[in-house]
């Protein structure tokens, strides 16, 4: 296989029948499946995610994204009672949001949408990229309306409406801060029985935020992925966070990263092989060739075909590997995308 291929588009296809792509989570979240892929080797072993804790050190530290997913999309009325849809992208200042908002063209400014008696809005603004910038008008607070008569933004793949249910299983475990449309899936499959188990082997859990936007799902249109802008993300670590993790390095301890959120925001964040610390927006776009500094294994769900997720899984375990293993892992019958199995890569 020639090196040029690897920045190709079309490197990263493979064939996904859709019954493999998960419309529903497990009841239970650790029961799901598990590859194994050891970076080296390329060897592949297949278990069930609670059987993580088997294959991690009591000097392992593990790093976890703990972004919250918002019930982002909201269901309103204008005056003259026609149905809209308003999706929360991001907070400007104490009352104004950027949004996407359906029918697009009949919600132009001064525009007023009605949720309920104590929840209304008003759009002020344009946005460069087709969305609004709209001002909302309430009784009491926010967040409880908002989680009240939100719906989970349940990524396009799964077709299906949201339920309430979604509301818990299409978050992790240890969320807890508010900022996310889209949910960290890497880390869904953790249970807090198991994460204290993890604690109780000696392993250390470290917690990094990435809020992650819609942009995640933003297909990847250039042909060659070099040319690929990435949307940007707003993402922060701790000093003390960089600091444990810099002298973990430094002895030679493993860092394990739940999900490519959190790889992006460590590698964002490294210089030369150091980590800082600090808060910024990130378009890192990490592909076969560039150099991923900080993290030694990897947990995450299966992806997209030619998506930068995948890409990004690829320039930490190899193409070959990676590409391997989405082979096997379809046929197996593994089960796919954000609320699919996991993949653990050491």
């Amino acid at each position: 296989m020639q090196k040029m291929s690897l920045t190709k588009k079309s490197s990263y296809w493979y064939d996904l029948p859709a019954e493999l792509i998960a419309q529903h989570p497990k009841d239970k979240r650790s029961e799901s499946r598990m590859l194994v892929l050891a970076k080296k080797s390329g060897k592949i072993q297949h278990e069930k995610f609670s059987n993580i804790i088997d294959h991690l050190l009591p000097s392992d530290i593990l790093v976890v994204n703990n972004t919250k997913v918002i019930p982002a999309r909201l269901i309103g009325t204008k005056s003259t009672g026609a149905k809209v849809e308003v999706f929360l992208l991001e907070q400007k200042t104490n009352n104004r949001w950027e949004c996407l908002v359906k029918p697009g063209r009949k919600l132009q400014i001064g525009t007023e949408i009605i949720f309920n008696e104590e929840f209304k809005a008003k759009i002020v603004d344009h946005t460069e990229e087709g969305g609004r910038i709209v001002e909302f008008y309430w009784e009491g607070n926010f967040w409880d309306i908002i989680e009240n008569i939100g719906n989970v933004p349940l990524p396009p793949y799964i077709k299906r409406e949201s339920s309430n249910k979604d509301k818990e299983t299409y978050q992790t475990v240890y969320a807890e801060e508010r900022g996310s449309v889209a949910a960290p899936t890497a880390g869904l499959h953790f249970t807090k029985p198991l994460m204290q188990q993890i604690r109780d082997k000696g392993i250390e859990i470290l917690e990094v935020v990435l809020h992650v936007g819609m942009g995640t799902f933003r297909p990847v249109k250039a042909d060659d992925i070099k040319d690929h802008i990435m949307h940007r993300e707003h993402c922060r670590i701790a000093q003390e966070v960089a600091a444990k993790i810099n002298q973990a390095k430094e002895v030679g301890r493993r860092i394990i990263a739940v999900g490519t959120t959190t790889t992006r925001t460590l590698e964002s964040f490294a210089e030369n092989g150091h980590l800082n610390s600090g808060s910024h927006w990130t378009d890192i776009f990490l592909f076969p060739g560039k150099k991923i500094q900080i993290i030694d294994g990897l947990i995450t769900n299966f992806h997209m075909p030619e998506s930068t997720l995948i890409i990004m899984v690829a320039a930490f375990a190899g193409y070959e590997n990676i590409m391997n293993a989405y082979k096997i892992a379809v046929e197996e019958k593994y089960r796919f995308f954000s609320y699919g199995d996991s993949m653990l890569i050491l």
